[in-house]
């Protein structure tokens, strides 16, 4: 007779519902591992599955994606000039947020740099690549936009040629990938309003100028669009991605006076020690505070069922049963606790975690390590029911 299931059983209520308070925390703790995980893979998910060797950036940033960059176009010629370069791409990222159908709708969009890059890299669930230069766009299925749908963004509207899966930006935003020439001309997009303003601005400004003054034909071009006015410059880029002869081309750039060149490793490096640093940091607390929770209220309760027994404990000491006997019972109780928690964590959890707002992620290490932390707590917890047993006298069973 299994002393330990027979006492369970004559308290199987209490039992229970420790059980699935137990369970509800660990999966909580499991889920909060899978959570930092599903942003560390979102972080970086870009710089992996573009798989650039080289990232120019605007100098003393850390961008495109730790922060904002801004490189003149003319730069992915630069870089094509550099021995060793094999080829240069822009690249275009930022994140915006609209309304569709009454609802916000926030959108981390990434110019390809066209034709060049046409998007086939991207994994897709349904449609084709870009196969056009404007107006078409691959999206991320978590934005709700499916194959054949259109969006206004700006003063276009992008018809949905693609769509693909868990591909999201560090601030679990959903991608849409468009062409670079697109991905500006929605990031710099303003009113008309305020272009019809500034072109007046322009006139006004134009007419305190000598030179014009002394042609005046001159005034007619400060009502162009900025696009055919020689002096003003096309939109930044975020970054150039070239695939190089790493150490040679980064040695030669990183001299450049304007920008900052970063290998993979080191971008992946910047996003990890950055953004992604204090939610780690964060969710880490969170998890030594749960696990301790957990332990404290499987002591407590593991304490409480000993003090319920204390007579039978004397009556067991008092006909001679070994103390071994009675710390096999508690400390059996106590693994029992534990392994049941840890199944219905598991359990619950492959129900809940997919339908969390991020990502959660859980590796072939994350069990075992957290079965090892509940069989440790699960001991350590054992340890105050044990000691109030000890402490019981065989006297006691006459009182």
């Amino acid at each position: 007779m299994n002393l330990a299931t027979k006492d369970i059983r004559h308290n199987l209520g209490r039992f229970a519902l420790t059980t699935v308070g137990i369970g509800m925390l660990l999966m909580i703790v499991m889920g909060m591992g899978g959570i930092y995980r599903g942003i560390v893979e979102d972080a970086t998910l870009l710089i992996d599955r573009i798989g650039t060797d080289l990232w120019i950036v605007q100098r003393s940033t850390r961008g495109p994606f730790a922060e904002v960059s801004r490189v003149p176009p003319n730069l992915v010629h630069r870089a094509l000039a550099v021995p060793g370069v094999e080829s240069a791409r822009e690249f275009v990222y930022h994140t915006i947020q609209r309304e569709r159908d009454g609802k916000p709708i926030r959108i981390a969009v990434l110019g390809l740099s066209w034709p060049t890059d046409k998007g086939e890299w991207v994994p897709l669930t349904a449609g084709r690549p870009l196969g056009q230069a404007h107006l078409e766009m691959i999206a991320d299925e978590s934005l709700g936009l499916a194959v054949g749908e259109q969006i206004t963004l700006g003063k276009e509207t992008y018809a949905v040629v693609g769509t693909t899966s868990s591909m999201i930006s560090s601030s679990g935003d959903g991608l849409a990938f468009l062409t670079a020439s697109d991905a500006q001309a929605i990031q710099f997009d303003v009113p008309g309003e305020v272009v019809r303003l500034e072109r007046g601005s322009r006139e006004a400004r134009g007419r305190h100028f000598e030179f014009a003054i002394q042609q005046p034909i001159m005034l007619d071009n400060a009502w162009r669009a900025s696009s055919q006015l020689p002096a003003i410059a096309r939109p930044q880029m975020s970054a150039v991605m070239p695939g190089t002869d790493i150490e040679k081309v980064a040695s030669i750039i990183s001299g450049w006076g304007d920008v900052s060149v970063f290998t993979r490793t080191g971008q992946r490096e910047l996003l990890l020690k950055g953004p992604v640093e204090k939610i780690r940091r964060q969710i880490g607390l969170f998890r030594v505070l749960l696990t301790v929770i957990a332990a404290i209220i499987m002591a407590l309760i593991l304490y409480t069922l000993t003090l319920d027994k204390i007579h039978s404990i004397a009556l067991l000491k008092l006909i001679g049963a070994p103390n071994t006997v009675i710390l096999g019972m508690i400390l059996q109780q106590a693994l029992i606790l534990g392994v049941i928690g840890f199944g219905i964590a598991y359990l619950i959890g492959q129900r809940v975690f997919p339908i969390f707002p991020r990502r959660v992620i859980l590796t072939e290490t994350d069990l075992p390590q957290l079965a090892g932390i509940v069989l440790a707590i699960s001991v350590g917890s054992s340890l105050l029911g044990i000691w109030k047993a000890m402490q019981v006298s065989p006297n006691e069973a006459l009182s």
